[in-house]
């Protein structure tokens, strides 16, 4: 099923309404409440990120872990052995772009000497990408994959607590356009504080906006005029009072006379401005930005032009501050990130390519459009990464003791820490050549614990660590011996495993963070089986649009009628509309790209009865070189079905050739001889698949189902294609 886009404001009120009763049932001792777990909202953010930065400062590394809204957003943005690793890279992309991440776990761990054992700390976040500044701060819409969400749902997430009580984040790259923003409205004196600018000199447009405009010149006249009498008979202006409406209310602003204006609309309150503007040359109207009260409309008075330009330079600054101080808190929970990146510690992750992506894509800045520019943007910000999965499979050792069990993080947590992922249960099963762990909460230490919840994204990351940990000490690494820590990252045994990350886990993909590379000799562990024969991505052409009925082996039977049996090593379904054909040479995919294109500008009988006839039926199929799929990846686009998508990137072509390789005599002749080079391509390829009709109308005429005539018609057919 395709998921769902679905706008922040929508998806709050959705799930509030149908997920009310979830709270109660996160909090149930079984869902993981007895493990010591720091969980942190909005409500308790800023002292919980005091702690976490003095445990991150003394760790010696650090373990992630994401809950994201989806995975996919199409079936074919699913991973392929047929993607190359460019592309499956901009398969990554474009997942950690369209979904959100709503569960954030970090646990630092340090090891304590005095008790020979691991210190862990975990924190699980909540994490909404809510817009704190309006045209700043994350996309106010992403996707839902229902199985995902159905996923989280079934580990007792709570969308309540995500939704509601979910830190807020900016990019980097949000700040700086935010900031930027801010100086160039900073450059212009009247536009934050006056209003002015946007004021125009047309008159009302209704009878309404005329006796609107009426009523506020009487309005602020006879203010005024109070004022004035007022200052004369006692030499100071009495009080703060409101008029009955509630609209306006006498102040002081600054030691000036005010009215604060409460209760009108947009348009009434440009139209003040113009009264006030065209009127009152004494009178001058702020918008001021407060950090208590929030934004204020307000009508001061000032006896002179030097005391208005002194009040408005002072506002305009007081401004400045208070927006920069509320861009500095919508940073939110990207201070977590901005830590774990100024620290330089080693980050441990699941798996983690993908939750990489999504940490650049939310708290950095737009994912690059290459893998080699990603892993060098990535290199900057957290130099040393490993990942557990990388360790479990590259090392014989360790593959060993996986072969029977699964896969997943809980699987390998209870493989290699069978003694902390029973808790409580196997404090008295601690054997040597396992490594302790204790979990610190709020101050308080703790060494024994019910197991926690699987995919909270804290328990996730105290899993992920735990088991680095295990692994580090199986592979001989010796805590003892790292008194900083950051030496850890550069261990003789674990060096050779920092910044490898599965590009693509299920076929063995590695690519090196330190290059942008792919890992040389990197292969699928040892119980995952290459599906086809090698691939060669310049022996591809990929086909859709063909009729629906077609499967993979009829389509493999029509070329290989017009090419051969040889000519085709592997046919592959993308989706149900769009096929992967490996030729055996290279040569076949120009052949092929040039006799579709041939055989569709024809309108003789050898089209309707050559092999390629029932491939091309309507007239919608495509085809395309390799380099071609890897655009149509790359497009901010994503349709449910391939040829949709391909249509929507505008393929407004029917056959994208790749580059012809005929030989031209001269480049004067080149405009004139193309079109006779063209067709002598396609009468090339046709004399190619000649003699096998020929061999076919004779043979049906041996079993009495085609006459000498009908062979000799089918020759000069053609012939004169």
């Amino acid at each position: 099923m395709k998921p769902r886009k679905l706008h922040s404001s929508i998806l709050s009120r959705a799930l509030s309404r149908a997920l009310s009763s979830s709270t109660a049932t996160t909090t149930s001792p079984q869902c993981g409440s007895a493990f010591p777990l720091k969980t942190v909202t909005v409500a308790n953010f800023e002292p919980s990120l005091t702690e976490l930065r003095h445990h991150v400062r003394s760790s010696d590394f650090v373990a992630i872990d994401l809950e994201m809204t989806g995975v996919t957003s199409s079936p074919w943005r699913d991973s392929f052995e047929f993607d190359r690793s460019d592309v499956r890279y901009l398969k990554v992309r474009d997942s950690a772009s369209r979904f959100a991440v709503v569960q954030f776990g970090v646990c630092p761990f340090r090891w304590d000497h005095s008790i020979q054992s691991f210190v862990a700390y975990p924190y699980n976040f909540f994490v909404f990408p809510r817009q704190e500044l309006a045209g700043f701060g994350p996309c106010n819409e992403f996707l839902c994959q229902t199985t995902s969400m159905d996923f989280l749902a079934r580990y007792q997430f709570d969308f309540n607590a995500c939704i509601h009580e979910g830190i807020s984040y900016l990019s980097r790259e949000q700040e700086r356009e935010a900031i930027r923003s801010l100086n160039s409205t900073h450059d212009s004196e009247w536009s934050d504080i006056s209003k002015l600018n946007d004021v125009r000199d047309a008159p009302s447009v209704n009878m309404a906006d005329i006796l609107f405009t009426a009523r506020m010149k009487d309005k602020f006249s006879e203010w005024r005029d109070g004022l004035l009498q007022e200052q004369n008979q006692s030499g100071q202006i009495q009080g703060t009072r409101k008029d009955s409406k509630q609209q306006f209310q006498e102040m002081f602003f600054k030691t000036h006379p005010a009215l604060k204006l409460d209760g009108f609309t947009s348009r009434q309150l440009k139209l003040i401005q113009l009264v006030v503007k065209k009127h009152f040359k004494d009178l001058s109207y702020f918008n001021v930005n407060n950090e208590v009260s929030g934004s204020q409309q307000i009508v001061v008075y000032t006896d002179s032009e030097d005391e208005l330009n002194l009040l408005l330079k002072e506002v305009k600054e007081e401004n400045h501050r208070a927006k920069e101080a509320k861009i500095q808190s919508a940073v939110g929970f990207r201070h977590v990130i901005d830590l774990l990146s100024s620290e330089q510690k080693l980050i441990v992750g699941h798996n983690c390519f993908l939750d990489i992506a999504h940490v650049y894509s939310k708290f950095i800045g737009p994912l690059p459009g290459t893998p080699e520019e990603f892993v060098a943007s990535v290199n900057k910000c957290f130099p040393h990464i490993a990942d557990t999965k990388i360790l479990m499979n590259t090392n014989f050792m360790l593959q060993e003791r996986m072969k029977k069990s699964k896969k997943s993080l809980a699987a390998a947590f209870t493989m290699f820490c069978p003694q902390i992922a029973g808790g409580s249960k196997s404090t008295e099963l601690v054997s040597p050549s396992h490594v302790k762990v204790n979990v610190e909460v709020d101050d308080s230490r703790s060494s024994s614990w019910n197991p926690g919840g699987k995919h909270e994204a804290g328990y996730d990351a105290f899993m992920t660590g735990c088991i680095f940990a295990q692994l580090c000490n199986d592979l001989g690494v010796d805590f003892k011996l790292h008194e900083s820590s950051k030496q850890l990252a550069f261990n003789e045994k674990l060096r050779k495993y920092i910044n490898h990350l599965y590009l693509s886990w299920m076929h063995g993909d590695i690519i090196d963070l330190n290059t942008g590379d792919k890992v040389a000799n990197s292969t699928p562990s040892y119980n995952l089986k290459r599906r086809y024969p090698k691939i060669m991505f310049e022996n591809i052409v990929i086909i859709w649009g063909f009729p629906s009925n077609i499967k993979a082996g009829e389509v493999r039977e029509c070329i290989s009628k017009a090419f051969g049996l040889t000519a085709i090593v592997s046919v592959y379904h993308l989706d149900a509309t769009a096929v992967f054909v490996q030729f055996s040479k290279t040569e076949l995919v120009s052949d092929f790209l040039l006799l579709k294109e041939s055989l569709e500008r024809s309108n003789g009988p050898i089209s309707v009865l050559h092999p390629l006839a029932k491939l091309l039926e309507g007239g919608n199929t495509c085809a395309a070189n390799y380099d071609t799929y890897k655009e149509i990846c790359g497009s901010p686009l994503s349709e449910t079905l391939f040829a949709d998508q391909a249509n929507k990137v505008s393929m407004k072509w029917k056959t994208k050739l790749i580059e012809n390789k005929i030989s031209l005599s001269s480049e004067e002749h080149e405009s004139s001889c193309l079109h006779d080079n063209a067709n002598d391509v396609a009468l090339n390829l046709v004399e190619k698949i000649k003699p096998n009709k020929i061999d076919q109308l004779r043979n049906d005429q041996s079993r009495g189902q085609a006459s000498p005539s009908e062979i000799e018609e089918s020759c000069v057919a053609e012939a004169n294609l």
